[in-house]
């Protein structure tokens, strides 16, 4: 029996299997197989003949992919986000190659890629869909088109993106794995866990662990676990936008609420919802705003730094010159991070949108 035989073997067995306590540790072999295969698949499959990629070099503070299958509408969106003017033609595959735009919001510039179409399988990677998976795992957000008129669209492309090893809106889960050349599996957990003893030794067997500690500091089911496992995962936020929508009565809007739950309904050609989406990115981004300041001088509130949210005052040092941290000395902070108005903080103090910082050198 072939690689991809036993796939759909697989498949077949997980989804007429009911799962239950009783059952998860075979549901949770069968998905570990099954995720083996798959990355032993796509392994074969990369060693094969070469095709050109998409060479995308990344710019701004930040880049979103969009993506979607074939005729969705993806051009569209990406001329009415940036200006940039990706070819529009009611056919499919009109993109054939990754078009580039600068979408710019809240003093941020945002790179929004155009990738071509997604088909059935791209994943495995039929229709170059390799490549295309391949630009997308080194974004920082996915905006997903679905069709307004082809709204089962949706599943189809969500398991493409799955099976590229791809997790959306989901945080990494928080597990230590550490091998040991004996001595068998010990297992802990700071957290109550959905999975099992018996199933995490089972898995761990179908990836040829025999001996670990394993540490579980969050709620982990057999996916999330054997993700972990396997090691090789992107966790990235998205947007799932209905493209098209003015084509839609209210009837619809609500059956495609209740199928999808969609972010946003949007029509780039009509302007709907365009701007709400361009806020939705920024959000699911987490970009925030830093105004610098010179030691007795007014900040500069025109042209603010863009940082990702959680970054400390030390990231701030690192994005201005490779010897700020090592001549620091102290920061001083006007804004939402700071109690008083020129508070003293170091290094690790982590700012917040709107912050005006002060840094003095030794």
């Amino acid at each position: 029996m072939g690689t991809n035989e036993k796939i759909a073997e697989l498949e077949e067995r997980i989804s007429t299997t009911k799962y239950n306590k009783r059952t998860q540790s075979a549901i949770g072999g069968y998905k570990a197989q099954l995720s083996r295969l798959r990355e032993e698949s796509v392994k074969r499959a990369s060693s094969g003949p070469k095709t050109e990629g998409y060479a995308v070099r990344k710019t701004g503070d930040g880049t979103v992919v969009i993506i979607g299958f074939p005729s969705v509408g993806k051009s569209t969106v990406l001329n009415a986000l940036t200006g940039a003017k990706s070819e529009v033609a009611a056919y499919e595959f009109t993109t054939l190659t990754c078009i580039p735009g600068v979408m710019k919001y809240k003093d941020a510039k945002i790179q929004i890629l155009d990738l071509p179409g997604i088909v059935h399988g791209a994943a495995s990677g039929r229709g170059r869909g390799r490549e295309v998976l391949a630009v997308m795992r080194t974004a920082d957000l996915i905006l997903i088109l679905i069709d307004a008129k082809k709204p089962e669209h949706y599943k189809a492309l969500i398991k493409e993106i799955y099976d590229s090893g791809i997790r959306i809106n989901q945080q990494k889960p928080i597990i230590k794995i550490m091998r040991k050349s004996k001595g068998g599996v010990s297992i802990g957990r700071t957290v109550k866990t959905e999975i099992d003893d018996e199933t995490i030794k089972l898995i761990l067997k179908e990836f040829r662990i025999m001996s670990a500690d394993v540490v579980l500091r969050s709620n982990v089911n057999v996916d999330t676990f054997i993700d972990a496992v396997a090691g090789n995962k992107i966790y990235l936020p998205a947007v799932v936008a209905v493209s098209k929508s003015d084509l839609l009565n209210e009837e619809e809007i609500d059956k495609i609420n209740k199928e999808i739950n969609p972010d946003l309904f949007i029509s780039a050609q009509n302007r709907i919802n365009i701007d709400e989406l361009k806020e939705l990115m920024f959000k699911r981004l987490k970009l925030m705003r830093l105004y610098m300041k010179e030691v007795r001088k007014d900040a500069d509130m025109t042209e603010p730094m863009i940082i990702h949210e959680g970054a400390a005052v030390r990231d701030v040092c690192n994005k201005l010159h490779k010897d700020f941290v090592t001549k620091f000395k102290f920061t001083r902070i006007w804004g939402p991070s700071s109690k008083f108005p020129g508070q003293k903080f170091m290094l690790d103090h982590v700012m917040k949108d709107k912050d005006v910082i002060e840094i003095h050198l030794k």
